[in-house]
């Protein structure tokens, strides 16, 4: 069986690192999700939770805003609460933790995008040739890979 949860969004309030009585870290933070386009457009609000290093990470390096991905394991908690009714809480608890956004790119307000991808519209001005029943995209011998 598989549990495996992996999120990117940004944090909608500043982590909040607390301990347990044994002085565990322990994180909790929420990440908002924007799913679908136009008028189909919704957020989702995920609840995290992170321990140890990983929650001392999160408090330290990241902030409300931020663009987070954290990988980790969906979980429920039941308790029962002081009226007597019982309550859940479903939430992922992270085992890894990134940034999803340059730190540059978080002070410009900008958006996430990876450092390797290229715009679809340089790929088509890329000279190409044809040899019978080939064709092949000719490439720099410069380029590192």
């Amino acid at each position: 069986m598989i549990n495996k949860a992996i999120l990117m969004g940004r944090l909608t309030r500043d982590p909040e690192l607390r301990h347990t009585g044994s002085g565990t870290p322990v994180c909790s933070f929420t990440v908002a999700i924007d799913n679908g386009y136009g008028d189909n457009r919704s957020t989702d609000f995920i609840n995290c939770v992170a321990w140890n290093k990983t929650a001392e990470f999160v408090e330290k390096y990241f902030t409300k805003g931020r663009m987070i991905i954290v990988v980790g394991r969906i979980q429920t908690r039941t308790w029962e609460g002081q009226d007597g009714k019982k309550n859940y809480a479903t939430e992922v608890v992270a085992s890894e933790v990134s940034f999803g956004e340059s730190k540059r790119s978080a002070d410009e307000g900008s958006s996430f995008a990876p450092a390797a991808s290229a715009p679809l519209d340089d790929v088509a001005e890329m000279p190409v040739s044809q040899d019978d029943d080939f064709v092949t995209l000719e490439t720099n011998d410069d380029l590192p890979f």
